[in-house]
C-alpha cells in the first residue's frame, strides 16, 4: 500500500531472460501486485518468470499464447488491474530501463488526484544527450513533438517512455481492449486519453541505459509505419473530439491550411519545371505560391493556437484538483480577503469622518 491506495505495477516481458528477475527485485516494497506479462518469449523469461511467481506471492503471471507487441501487453496488464481493484497501475518494461526510484514521484499526482495519468520524461534529465544513444535521442525528440500536434497534449514530451502511471477511474473509462499493441503504442494512447479528456503530467525521471538491455527495434522498418499511424491518429482525434462530440472551427483551418499547402506542392512543382526546362518565370504562379503558404501557415498556426486552448485544462502540470486549491492561491485570495476588508474599513471611517464635518458646517 502506499497513501492507503493498491499499487499495481504490469511488466511487460519479451524475451528478457536477462534482467527480469532484476526488474522484479528492485521494485518498492510498497508494491501490492506485480502482473508480468510475458508476451510468448521464446527465451527462458517464462520459466524465470514461473520460478519467481512461485516465490513471490505478490507476482502475477500472465503468459500470451502467441506475440501481441508491447501494446497487447499493457492492455493485459490494465485489464487484469481494473478487473482486481488496483488504486493506481504503473508500467514499467522488463528490461531495467526505468529507475525504481522514482516510482512514487510518477505515482504521486494520480494518487492526489491531480492528474488521470502521469508519464516519466527522461529528456529533461541533464545527463539525457550522454546517457541516451545518440539515434534514439533525435528520433525520441523528433516523434515528441509530432505527437503534441497528434494528440494534443502540447505539454508532454518524450512520447515514447513506457513509464507511467493511471488512475483506476480511467481504467474503468477506457476502452483498454483496443490499445494499439505494436510500437506506437504510446502515441495512441495518448490520442485516447485526449479524446476522453483525461489529464496528463509529465513527470522527470531519470533515463538508464547500458545495463545490458536489447532493442529490437529497427528504425528503417518502423519509420513509414509510425508516421501513417499518428496521421491516422490525428485525424482520429479531429473527428471524434471536435466534430463528433463538439464542434470546434479549429478542424477547418487544420483542414483549409492542409488543403493549402498541397496546393501549394503543386505549385512549387509547377514553377520549377517552367523554371527549369522551360526558362520561363511564371509570375501568377509564384504568387499563388506566396498566397497559399502565407495564408496556409497561419492557418495551421491558429488551428494549433486554438487547440492549445481547448486542451489546456488538460494540462495537469498547471491545473490542479477541482475544490482544492493551491497553497499560493490560497495565501492570495487571503491576501486579497484582508486588503478588501482594510479598504472597507478605510472607506467606512472616511466616510463618518465626511458625514461629521459636513453636519458641523450646517451647524
Amino acid at each position: 500500500m502506499y497513501k492507503n491506495n493498491k499499487v499495481g505495477v504490469v511488466v511487460t516481458a519479451y524475451n528478457e531472460e536477462l534482467l527480469l528477475r532484476r526488474t522484479i527485485e528492485e521494485l518498492p516494497a510498497f508494491v501490492d501486485r506485480i502482473i508480468v506479462v510475458d508476451d510468448c518469449s521464446t527465451d527462458n523469461t517464462p520459466e524465470i518468470l514461473s520460478e519467481l511467481s512461485k516465490s513471490n506471492p505478490k507476482i502475477i503471471p500472465i503468459y500470451h499464447s502467441e506475440n501481441r507487441g508491447v501494446g497487447g501487453a499493457v492492455s493485459s496488464g490494465y485489464v487484469w488491474c481494473r478487473d482486481h481493484d488496483i488504486d493506481v497501475t504503473v508500467v514499467v518494461g522488463g528490461d531495467a530501463q526505468m529507475d525504481p526510484t522514482d516510482l512514487s514521484n510518477v505515482i504521486d499526482p494520480v494518487i492526489d488526484g491531480r492528474a488521470d495519468f502521469a508519464k516519466g520524461n527522461r529528456l529533461c534529465d541533464q545527463k539525457a544527450r550522454e546517457v541516451i544513444p545518440k539515434i534514439r535521442f533525435i528520433g525520441n525528440l523528433i516523434l515528441s513533438y509530432l505527437t503534441k500536434i497528434v494528440s494534443g497534449y502540447w505539454h508532454v514530451t518524450d512520447s515514447q517512455t513506457s513509464y507511467t502511471a493511471i488512475s483506476k477511474q480511467a481504467l474503468q473509462q477506457l476502452p483498454l481492449e483496443d490499445i494499439y499493441p505494436r510500437y506506437g503504442m504510446p502515441n495512441d494512447f495518448l490520442v485516447t486519453l485526449n479524446i476522453n479528456n483525461m489529464r496528463v503530467i509529465d513527470v522527470p525521471v531519470k533515463p538508464v541505459y547500458g545495463n545490458g538491455e536489447k532493442s529490437g527495434l529497427i528504425v528503417g522498418k518502423v519509420l513509414f509505419s509510425i508516421f501513417f499511424l499518428l496521421c491516422r491518429l490525428f485525424v482520429k482525434r479531429m473527428v471524434q473530439k471536435y466534430v463528433l462530440r463538439d464542434f470546434h472551427p479549429l478542424v477547418m483551418l487544420y483542414l483549409f491550411g492542409a488543403v493549402l499547402m498541397l496546393l501549394d506542392l503543386g505549385f512549387l512543382g509547377r514553377f520549377a519545371y517552367h523554371f527549369i526546362f522551360l526558362h520561363e518565370n511564371p509570375q501568377i504562379t509564384l504568387i499563388a505560391i506566396l498566397f497559399c503558404s502565407i495564408i496556409g501557415i497561419q492557418s495551421l498556426l491558429f488551428a494549433m493556437v486554438f487547440d492549445m486552448q481547448a486542451n489546456r485544462t488538460l494540462n495537469a502540470n498547471q491545473t490542479m484538483r477541482p475544490g482544492i486549491m493551491d497553497e499560493s492561491l490560497i495565501a492570495e485570495r487571503q491576501a486579497t480577503q484582508l486588503l478588501s476588508k482594510q479598504d472597507e474599513e478605510t472607506f467606512q471611517i472616511a466616510k463618518k469622518n465626511g458625514t461629521n464635518k459636513r453636519v458641523s458646517e450646517a451647524a
